[in-house]
């Protein structure tokens, strides 16, 4: 049965929420997955994230050695417009993304202002090994009633980047990480992050 646009886009969205009230618990999408029938260099998850909180309301940027591809059909299934880094709502890292690519983006990108903390961007993110609750990352803040694990293949250089970011609280970003086995797991801004170990 091809993917329902109201209904499944709507179970994911809910996950995505509970996820990102919770930050660190792996939520799994693999019954929405199944369904999709697009044909597009990303995890399912990742497509789901992006057809769920995408429209033409919003723009978005993809980090890839891939990415024109990708890009043409994600505007195309959700009519969300390609922008710069510096410009995006959404940015959408693929696996094949360098560490580099992502803490110069990271830099550049919208984290909104005292104003409008809202208008910044949120980035969905593809682990390139599956999510775990291990320890190279332990997780603190709203949500947690004490502390939380996560593992992903990000590097300490990307998560200290992404904390440098978040340090002018509300200015921030969101972060959503997809794995290849439909995982999904939120890094809100409100939370401090230790790197414990990376393998």
């Amino acid at each position: 049965m091809p993917i329902d646009q109201v209904h499944d886009m709507q179970k994911v969205y809910r996950k995505i929420v509970d996820s990102m009230s919770r930050p660190g618990k792996l939520a799994n999408l693999e019954t929405n997955a199944e369904r999709i029938e697009y044909d597009v260099a990303c995890y399912h998850a990742t497509l789901l994230i992006a057809m769920t909180l995408l429209d033409g309301e919003v723009s978005f940027h993809v980090i890839s050695q891939n990415n024109q591809s990708v890009e043409e059909k994600i505007a195309a299934y959700t009519l969300a417009k390609h922008a710069s880094m510096e410009e995006a709502d959404y940015i959408i890292v693929l696996q094949d993304a360098t560490d580099a690519s992502i803490i110069e983006g990271i830099a550049a990108c919208k984290k909104g202002d005292l104003i409008d903390p809202q208008y910044s961007s949120t980035w969905i993110m593809e682990s390139a090994t599956p999510l775990s609750n291990q320890s190279q990352l332990q997780l603190a803040g709203p949500g947690i009633e004490t502390k939380t694990n996560l593992h992903t293949n990000f590097t300490v250089d990307v998560w200290q980047a992404r904390t440098e970011a978040v340090l002018e609280y509300p200015l921030g970003i969101d972060v959503i990480v997809t794995d290849e086995r439909h995982q999904v797991a939120c890094v809100p801004r409100t939370t401090q992050i230790s790197v414990r170990e990376v393998k």
